[in-house]
């Protein structure tokens, strides 16, 4: 199976856009009765909790003076150098199988231009999400290979002179996102490796691209909280400052052609793009009805996980990540609970909150995960079992392990099957290799397939089966 050629999508929007009936702001209007302007709100809500999130995550991972861990100024990288820890809040559901590069740009002004070096085959990628999380490039070993290469990130209006020879990536948005990750196996020799190919990554502004180029030293706000959770700091946004913010973003990060319709109904209740919303202007029965709404469609997201795709033995996932369309419930959902997602050539996320009979997970028991012999995860990059708590953090635990994957060197049941132990105690040392710690409460699991195989066995068609999550007796 074939990913659709973004750019080819990408130009389409850049010619629709001049024609766009998105730049033109239509009247209030004041018919709305309070339910259907309800109904309205949750829907546009959900349509731009995508977008509000991203600039959020952007607020609390720039604001800072110099890269320092997860964070960087805008157009600056921040290098992970290590595996994530129970610690790191800023992004939820984080992996610890790969060393991240974050970069956040805004190429609604200059072009950036990303260089990558000789990879030695080592499995990587660089997805490059828009404003509203959409994937619309990924260079890595499955796409462009793994030998040096450049690429030019324009914004949605950018007209001017590129250098020769050098692909052209335009976002649909001012703002991107470059997250780029590169496996490791995590130990100090391969970490040394890795950090060597980190440090030959860069990312600079067009006018400073084969030039001597000193990165400026970031503002920091002091406004910004940078210590809750940014899911928390979105959830915590009243209705009317949560769309004053999303028509303040959309002037500079442009709704898709296809997102018409819910574009004017937002208009319909003063949701006017790049104007501030006048909450206050509506009628006193509509604003009542409004205030409520950040929460019914939070509740409503999170809601949609049960039917966010197939069901298998307790497994639910998608192929539906990373470009989503109309889709805008299960986009707001994957923000929700796992942002930055890639594209399912790219990694399939199965995830499962209750056991192969419905029974929400609980440290308090027991559970096994079975692999008969030679059924471990098909993939051409890597596979990893992920123990998240309720919140989908990791869970600090002694051995600090957060995943389990072939680089713990798993034990082999004597017929070749493979057995991993998802429990609060530790199940003893002749278990303990395939031990993924839980905690005492509610846990949540997550199986990453980087780089899926398209063919049988494959999560993709459904050749392969997720093996269930049984409690132990």
């Amino acid at each position: 199976m074939k990913p659709i050629t973004p750019k080819l999508i990408v130009y389409v929007f850049a010619a629709f856009l001049s024609l766009s009936p998105f730049t033109v702001n239509a009247q209030t209007d004041n018919s709305v009765a309070p339910q259907d302007a309800k109904q309205i709100a949750i829907d546009a809500y959900i349509y731009g909790y995508p977008l509000v999130t991203m600039e959020m995550t952007r607020r609390v991972s720039t604001n800072v003076a110099k890269p320092e861990g997860t964070r960087a100024p805008m157009g600056q990288q921040a290098i992970l150098r290590e595996y994530p820890t129970a610690a790191f809040k800023d992004v939820t559901a984080p992996n610890a199988d790969t060393l991240y590069s974050s970069t956040w740009l805004d190429v609604g002004q200059e072009p950036y231009v990303l260089s990558l070096p000789e990879a030695d085959n080592r499995y990587y990628l660089f997805p490059m999400l828009d404003g509203w999380t959409t994937v619309f490039q990924v260079p890595g070993k499955r796409t462009t290979g793994t030998g040096p290469q450049k690429y030019v990130i324009t914004g949605p209006n950018w007209k001017g002179e590129l250098p020769v020879g050098i692909p052209e990536y335009k976002s649909p948005t001012s703002i991107v996102w470059v997250l780029g990750r590169i496996y490791s196996t995590g130990t100090p020799e391969d970490y040394a490796k890795v950090h060597k190919l980190q440090d030959k990554i860069s990312l600079v502004p067009l006018s400073s691209f084969r030039r001597p180029y000193l990165p400026p030293v970031g503002k920091i706000d002091p406004a910004i909280d940078m210590k809750t959770p940014v899911r928390e700091q979105v959830n915590a946004l009243d209705t009317a400052a949560f769309f004053n913010l999303l028509a303040t973003l959309m002037k500079d990060n442009p709704a898709a052609p296809a997102d018409a319709p819910i574009v004017v109904k937002m208009e319909q209740l003063g949701i006017k793009l790049g104007t501030p919303f006048a909450f206050a202007e509506l009628d006193p029965a509509v604003q009542a009805e409004l205030q409520d709404v950040p929460k019914v469609a939070f509740e409503k997201i999170m809601a949609h996980f049960k039917r966010a795709g197939k069901n298998v033995n307790g497994w639910v996932f998608t192929t539906n990540t990373g470009t989503y369309g109309t889709d805008y419930l299960q986009r707001a959902l994957i923000t929700a609970i796992g942002l930055g997602a890639n594209r399912p050539q790219d990694a399939v996320y199965p995830t499962s909150q209750a056991d192969a009979k419905g029974r929400p997970y609980s440290g308090k028991y027991k559970y096994v995960m079975h692999f008969p012999k030679g059924k471990l995860p098909p993939v051409d990059g890597f596979w990893s079992l992920t123990m998240y708590n309720a919140d989908y953090f990791f869970y600090g635990n002694p051995l600090n392990r957060y995943t389990l994957s072939a680089r713990n060197d798993l034990k082999a049941n004597a017929d070749g099957s493979v057995d991993l132990y998802l429990q609060h105690e530790n199940p003893g040392p002749e278990k303990e290799s395939n031990w993924l710690p839980a905690p005492e409460g509610k846990f949540i699991l997550m199986l990453r397939l980087y780089w899926p195989k398209e063919t049988p066995p494959s999560i993709i068609d459904g050749s392969w089966a997720i093996p269930p999550v049984v409690k132990v007796k």
